[in-house]
């Protein structure tokens, strides 16, 4: 092991979180970089934002702030913090960033994209804006800096429905992701124009994976999120952000669950409460999986890659974020 002011048994303690998902031979080559991050950490000034979607060794062992999108974005206003390293995807990094413009903001790997992400442009808002005027935007957060700064106000899966109803208009502009639009607005009423993005881990799922699922768990309790197609919401029992998800598992009210979403969600709510038993269709998001732990040290030792945003779009993405947060 590297020479770092991390004593074994705070490593030991750290195992002890993840030790019923993380194989202790495995444990044994993710160590020296745990203890090389927690000590560069220190020496930077550091913190790490993790997603729900992050492996459990980044999830409970190395992270500052856990959460979905909305508890990101919410939780990296006015961090005291000279460094923020995003262990999450290239969007999340750039919202970390218009909250906090004056602190470098690291993203361990350029390629953690996302499909919903890299479905629209700028250009493509315009042109709806164009075909329908007077019709509000509501951008999802998957989305980049230059579109959420052509939007009005931003959603998470946490908190769309709150955002489309507190605008009290008939009709939205709902973009990227189709689906999380089509099933707020079964929920809502509220007419939607979207727009054809979608998740690349979410829309594989299918309602007959769901019943061939039940039919061999008959006692499960299926918690589906919103970004899955509308035939697949419908065949759960549950649908919620990542963080709803957590509470529904937490409130302890069922002992058999199936989360129907990216894999790792399941591994670290697995490593909280050990009397939950979970069935795990597993999707993974190549994405999210981008970011290792040795890429991580590996941006903390060189400050790579610092996330910058163009300055004519800081104010209006800015805006488009706040908006939210004031509204959830």
């Amino acid at each position: 092991m590297s020479e770092t002011l991390v004593a074994p048994s705070k490593l030991d303690a750290l195992y002890d979180r993840v030790a019923r998902v993380v194989p202790r031979m495995e444990w044994d080559l993710f160590a020296d970089d745990i203890a090389a991050i927690l000590d560069l950490k220190r020496r930077r000034g550091a913190v790490i934002l993790a997603h729900n979607y992050q492996t459990p060794e980044i999830f409970h062992c190395i992270a500052d702030i856990r959460g979905d999108s909305l508890a990101l974005a919410r939780d990296a206003q006015g961090l005291d913090a000279e460094v923020i390293v995003m262990a999450g995807v290239h969007f999340m990094a750039e919202t970390a960033k218009l909250m906090n413009p004056e602190k470098t903001v690291l993203i361990p790997s350029l390629h953690a994209g996302c499909s919903l992400a890299d479905s629209i442009t700028a250009e493509d808002v315009r042109a709806l804006r164009r075909a329908h005027p007077g019709v509000p935007v509501v951008t999802y957060v998957n989305s980049s800096a230059e579109v959420k700064a052509e939007s009005d106000i931003c959603c998470t899966s946490a908190n769309a429905r709150r955002i489309v109803e507190s605008l009290g208009v008939p009709r939205v502009i709902m973009i990227p992701d189709e689906f999380l639009a089509q099933n707020i607005q079964r929920e809502t009423g509220v007419e939607m124009i979207t727009w054809a993005g979608h998740c690349e881990v979410h829309e594989r799922f299918t309602p007959e994976e769901i019943r061939t699922w039940r039919a061999d768990n008959p006692d499960v309790a299926v918690l589906a999120h919103p970004e899955c197609p509308p035939s697949v919401v419908a065949e759960a029992d549950f649908s919620g952000s990542t963080a709803a998800m957590s509470d529904f598992v937490a409130r302890g009210t069922h002992r058999k669950v199936m989360l129907v979403t990216e894999c790792s969600m399941s591994d670290n709510l697995a490593a909280s409460h050990p009397t939950v038993e979970f069935v795990r269709p597993c999707n993974l998001c190549p994405h999210m999986k981008r970011i290792t732990l040795p890429a991580i040290r590996r941006a903390l030792e060189t400050m790579t890659h610092e996330v910058t945003i163009p300055p004519h779009l800081v104010a209006g993405g800015r805006r488009a974020v706040e908006r939210m947060l004031a509204a959830s």
